[in-house]
């Protein structure tokens, strides 16, 4: 069972319109509010079941009786039904809530005084019918970017009560019960109001747990906070993240901004997040600054089905370079690392990331001291598979293209594509092998709480990737 009062739980997702252009967008369908819907009628019912129905008294003056005094105690709900409920969007504003045909059923205790000395008591059934509620809910962000809700207004109209007494001389009430039915459903208007808004507060703590500042690792973490109010129709809300990548230590902006993007028109799935290229590439900034785009090769990271390939390339740079004199028995270390932040461009069904490097290639003497032997300049470029794992962004990637051309050569000039085929070899069993490790793990999405992600697809289409999945709460 989700956490209490989760009326509008999907509202989570709400990234509000930022003055700038966001580097992912969310878009919450028909099928996702009423999703939310559902789940809300449940914690709002159990709400309501908490109405507290204050002892009545008074004085009443019955035909042919004259002043009778009553006193209504002790009475408790014992069912209230929520049959008829609509979740309504209203453009630019917010969201409507609105229960018809709604019912609540009470027990409780009367006792009556009349003539000066005669008493009487009993019981009685009241059964309200007709019941009605409608709130309007303003949706905003709060002072961490997370999203907030709270009620403009609502207004309960307690509708028909019929009053069923037994025991005593119930009779006397039949005459005046019309008196006391007013002063039953006054008490349970007053109520019901108060609760409504106390629901829709209590949806706070929950949309507290909205990632506003996801960790992605020691080195990154990824921003989604909001701005002001979502852009609504009738038919879903669309809303705005930052989307950005920011060193874990220091925020530091990108040279580069994201571009307007446009979700397409499509409700077969509850939620559709929008991810522009900026996120991606404002993830690449922050790692490449951060050194984290570096890998050194050594000998302990080829395995053991690699190890004749590894070795014939060491005996071939040797001989090429006719340094086994120099460094006998040589260890080797390559440092393979890029030079500015990678590029990412998302095209229909491409997903395409250009990369300038270099690798510079060591000999370890047997003191551990490094000896560069040449530094290659390195222009690359993979694909990449995405995919969406749990709540996160995950990925693979394959080498299509590199060329090399010589930076600085320690050991004399030599034709750099004499070696095209062994760092391409490096590249692939090694450098490629622990990035995919990496991209493995994902990068958070726009999540809160306990939620889970089902039948989701992911397209790429120009400039950004379309996630359309359905959501399902586990607590």
């Amino acid at each position: 069972k989700m956490s209490p009062c989760c009326l509008l739980a999907l509202l989570a997702l709400i990234p509000l319109t930022l003055a700038a252009n966001p580097g992912v967008k969310v878009k919450l369908t028909d099928k996702g509010i009423e999703y939310g819907k559902q789940i809300g009628m449940a914690s709002l019912q159990q709400k309501l079941k908490t109405i507290k129905v204050p002892d009545l008294s008074g004085t009443e003056k019955v035909p042919h009786v004259g002043k009778v005094k009553y006193s209504l105690t002790g009475m408790t709900i014992v069912n209230l039904g929520l049959p008829k409920s609509a979740l309504v969007l209203v453009p630019g504003t917010g969201v409507s809530l609105a229960i018809t045909n709604a019912f609540i059923n009470l027990h409780g205790n009367w006792r009556v005084r009349y003539f000066r000395f005669m008493q009487d008591r009993g019981s009685f059934d009241l059964a309200v019918n007709g019941l009605t509620i409608t709130a309007n809910i303003a949706i905003k962000s709060d002072e961490t970017g997370r999203p907030m809700v709270s009620t403009v207004n609502c207004v309960a109209n307690v509708g028909r009560a019929s009053i069923k007494f037994h025991g005593g001389a119930s009779w006397l009430y039949n005459l005046f019960k019309s008196y006391i039915d007013k002063a039953l459903r006054s008490a349970l208007q007053k109520q019901i109001c108060p609760l409504v808004a106390d629901a829709i507060t209590d949806m706070n703590q929950h949309l507290k747990t909205f990632n506003v500042l996801a960790k992605v690792d020691q080195y990154a973490e990824i921003e989604y906070s909001m701005g002001t109010s979502p852009t609504i129709s009738k038919s879903s809300m669309e809303f705005s993240l930052k989307g950005e990548f920011y060193n874990i230590v220091k925020h530091q902006e990108p040279p580069f901004s994201p571009t307007p993007f446009s979700l397409p028109p499509q409700g077969n799935n509850m939620l559709y997040i929008g991810v522009s290229s900026f996120t991606p590439n404002s993830a690449g900034f922050v790692y490449n600054n951060a050194g984290a785009l570096s890998l050194y090769v050594t000998d302990d990271m080829v395995s053991l089905n690699l190890i004749p390939i590894y070795r014939e390339i060491k005996e071939r740079l040797c001989v090429l370079f006719q340094i086994a004199k120099r460094f006998p028995g040589m260890m080797m270390k390559l440092l393979v690392k890029t030079v500015k932040e990678p590029t990412i461009s998302l095209e229909p069904n491409n997903v395409t990331v250009q990369a300038s490097g270099t690798v510079t290639a060591y000999a370890i003497q047997p003191n551990t001291t490094l000896s560069p032997l040449f530094v290659l300049n390195m222009e690359g470029s993979v694909s990449a598979q995405l995919n969406v794992t749990g709540v996160k962004l995950a990925g693979a990637i394959t080498l299509n293209k590199i060329e090399m051309t010589l930076g600085t050569s320690y050991v004399g000039q030599f034709q750099v594509q004499s070696l095209d085929n062994i760092f391409l070899m490096v590249l692939k069993v090694v450098v490629i092998p622990k990035v995919n490790a990496r991209l493995e793990k994902g990068f958070p999405l726009p999540s809160i709480g306990k939620m889970n992600l089902v039948n989701t697809q992911l397209q790429v289409l120009k400039d950004y990737m379309l996630i359309g999945t359905d959501v399902q709460f586990t607590g």
